[in-house]
């Protein structure tokens, strides 16, 4: 099976670590070279000890979402014949609170607008039934107990 790496990397800036004031920003970077500039969410730890113009791990797991979603969406509709041209979801994660009163993502909702040319295009019901197998299929939604669903029209 597949190993999938990432390295998360932070340093304290200020002295004020134990009253709970400082940066939350960090970096997290892959194995394939990239890093990505992240912080906390500011809707959990307020500006300035966090950074709204970088990646927060809610997000993350947003977009993890919806990119395994649609890379799987894009084999299997490769795989039934249908040519796509684009392929544009607008996802939206939303945070709760459980049963004991802890935040998480209880539901991700994806919006996919896709593009199809050619010959073969889809109906209503191939695209919905495609919807499914990627969600089926998807590694990560096979990681999460977060309800996800997909609105497609």
């Amino acid at each position: 099976m597949s190993e999938y790496k990432a390295t998360i990397k932070w340093q304290r800036t200020s002295p004020d670590f134990l009253k709970g004031k400082y940066s939350r920003e960090h970096t997290w970077t892959f194995d394939g070279g990239v890093t990505v500039p992240a912080s906390s969410s500011p809707s959990v730890v307020p500006v300035p000890y966090s950074n709204p113009a970088h990646v927060d791990p809610e997000e993350a797991f947003v977009a993890s979402i919806s990119s395994c979603h649609m890379l799987t969406f894009l084999y299997l509709a490769a795989k039934q014949g249908f040519q796509m041209d684009s392929y544009e979801d607008e996802t939206v994660g939303v945070l709760t609170k459980n049963e004991k009163g802890v935040p998480w993502v209880s539901l991700v909702t994806l919006h996919p607008k896709i593009a199809f040319t050619g010959n073969k295009l889809p109906t209503p019901e191939d695209e919905k039934h495609l919807h499914h197998l990627a969600h089926e299929q998807c590694y990560i939604s096979n990681s999460i107990k977060t309800d996800v669903i997909v609105d497609s029209q």
